[in-house]
């Protein structure tokens, strides 16, 4: 287990990624190629019904220092500077978007034996001031996530979270959307050597009334080959499987069907992940 409890976003992450991670019902294609100098280059595809959209992204680092420099089909420039521990424990993000003269921001993230903080602020001269903290350790943690719009002089998210760790068991219980939405969810890995591990999710609405429960299930095949599954309460199964083909490049497939209403056509997903 990794040491310390984390930033607030790994809270309830592993049942996340076993339950939603790598399915979809789009095409995607991505490709990486690498330069004599390092330099990563990744072009992705996007098919959604008829509208098809890409962006290249390109990667480098030096040291310490990572830069990512994205443009996409609507001729956006994202970039991305990661300072991976100027000091002990430190990283510094700077990112920005052009042409949007208000999408800079930094943000500082420490990881200590006992807390987690994450806290960023825009280049604005009415940011949006983020902060989420995690205290504890690798087995029990609480945190909170916050953030606050100096424009208006109102918080536009607040939520907190708890998550129990065991070394083969992970629990945890969050309140999001101000309140409005507790979600408790749980990961369990039942044989390492196969990579087979159950996960839940169970969501109540406050303000509808509703709850929704999601229970996925993943297996290794072999070494290289994954397959996953998972159902929810109104109906929608979905699977897919995975294969590594080659090192670092991936083919996955995976659909979706309402039981409810098997007339209905299913939703069949693809993606390929191309590595050297």
């Amino acid at each position: 287990m990794v040491k310390g409890p984390g930033l607030y976003s790994d809270v309830g992450k592993k049942a996340r990624d076993l339950l939603y991670k790598d399915y979809q019902s789009d095409h995607k294609f991505n490709l990486t190629t690498y330069t004599s100098t390092g330099v990563a280059i990744t072009a992705s595809g996007t098919k959604k019904g008829e509208l098809f959209l890409a962006d290249v992204n390109t990667q480098l680092k030096n040291k310490n220092i990572t830069t990512d420099v994205k443009v996409d089909t609507n001729s956006n420039l994202f970039t991305t500077i990661t300072i991976d521990e100027p000091a002990p424990g430190l990283k510094t993000i700077f990112s920005f978007i052009i042409p949007d003269q208000r999408s800079g921001k930094v943000e500082l993230q420490y990881a200590h034996d006992y807390a987690g903080i994450s806290t960023s602020i825009g280049l604005t001269a009415n940011p949006i001031v983020n902060f989420s903290g995690v205290v504890g350790s690798n087995v029990l943690s609480v945190g909170t996530d916050l953030s606050f719009d100096t424009a208006s002089g109102n918080f536009i998210k607040y939520n907190a979270g708890l998550s129990f760790s065991s070394a083969d068991l992970i629990a945890s219980l969050t309140l999001n959307d101000k309140g409005d939405t507790l979600t408790a969810s749980y990961y369990h890995m039942v044989s390492p050597l196969s990579n087979t591990a159950v996960g839940a999710e169970l969501s109540h609405s406050f303000s509808t009334n509703e709850n929704t429960l999601t229970i996925g299930t993943q297996h290794a095949l072999d070494p290289l080959t994954t397959v996953k599954s998972r159902l929810n309460n109104y109906g929608k199964a979905s699977a897919l499987i995975q294969h590594e083909w080659r090192p670092k490049s991936l083919f996955t497939i995976s659909g979706e069907v309402d039981t409810r209403a098997i007339e209905k056509s299913a939703k069949i997903g693809l993606a390929l992940a191309l590595k050297p």
